[in-house]
Order: C-alpha cells, then sequence, then structure tokens
C-alpha cells in the first residue's frame, strides 16, 4: 500500500492561482458585495477626471472587498462620469450660491494635461463646487443602492 502524499502546491500555482482565487472569493457575501456595489457605484463617478480606478482600488483593499467587482463596476460607471460630473458641479455651484462654472471639457482637459498648475488656479473652485455636488449625492446614492441590493444578493447562492 502506498502512503498518500500531499503534493506541494508549485510555483505558479502559489504565486499566481493563489493570489487570483483569493481576489475573485473575497467578500463574497451579500452584505460585502451589497457595500462594494454601493462604494464603487459612487466612487466610479466622483468628478476629478482620472481618479476614480485608485479611490476604488484603494476602497477595495482597506476594506477588503472583492476587486473584480470593484473594478467591474467602477468601469461601467465610467458610462456616467461625464453627465454625474456636470450634475455635481451644478449643485455644488447652487449649494454656494455661485455663479454655474464653466464647463469647456476639452480646454479643461488641455489646460490639465499642459499647465496643471494653471488648470488648478481656474478650474479648482469648480472641483471643490464637483466634490460638494458628489458628497451630497453619495449621502442618498449609498444607502439607496445597499439597501436596494442586499435582498437580492441575500437570495443568491453565494458560496455558503
Amino acid at each position: 500500500m502506498k502512503a498518500s502524499r500531499t503534493k506541494t502546491p508549485g510555483f505558479w500555482s502559489r504565486r499566481i492561482g493563489e493570489p487570483i482565487r483569493q481576489q475573485l472569493t473575497q467578500g463574497v457575501s451579500p452584505e460585502k458585495i451589497a457595500l462594494t456595489l454601493a462604494l464603487a457605484s459612487g466612487l466610479s463617478v466622483f468628478p476629478v477626471l482620472g481618479t476614480t480606478t485608485v479611490l476604488c482600488f484603494l476602497t477595495g483593499i482597506l476594506l477588503k472587498l472583492n476587486q473584480p467587482i470593484v473594478q467591474g463596476v467602477n468601469f461601467l460607471g465610467s458610462l456616467a462620469f461625464l453627465p454625474a460630473a456636470v450634475a455635481f458641479i451644478k449643485v455644488g455651484d447652487v449649494l454656494t450660491h455661485s455663479a454655474f462654472s464653466s464647463l469647456d471639457f476639452p480646454a479643461m482637459i488641455s489646460m490639465a494635461t499642459h499647465h496643471p498648475a494653471d488648470f488648478l488656479s481656474k478650474f479648482g473652485t469648480t472641483a471643490v463646487h464637483g466634490i460638494l455636488g458628489w458628497a451630497v449625492a453619495m449621502a442618498v446614492w449609498l444607502p439607496l443602492v445597499y439597501a436596494s441590493a442586499l435582498p437580492f444578493l441575500r437570495r443568491l447562492p453565494l458560496g455558503r
């Protein structure tokens, strides 16, 4: 009779396969997935261009959320980024009793790329207004998405 030996995982399994498996299965409780959907959808429309992927990534790491879901939702949310950013800026303008901000996006992108200091001085207030509008919207959005997703997710067989 042969003695059974436990096979030691190989290099690729330890270094590639296992980290991928952990990412795919991390945070798969209904509550974690609902939190992931709420936060990733909210962060995906944060009104500062070029920040959403990093914000989503860091939030996923800090809260041990499922990164593939976080980044998938972030990708889908990018479709709503521009209209949401405009709405958030307008809300921020109203909340601060300011004149409506100038929103010449091609000029903004060009200036941000070629003259960052000038961009900040000219459009910094616009960004602050957008962040303010976003924060107000998130106070409603995050609990709404979480509460809406949770009952549905609790009915799914999520690896229990």
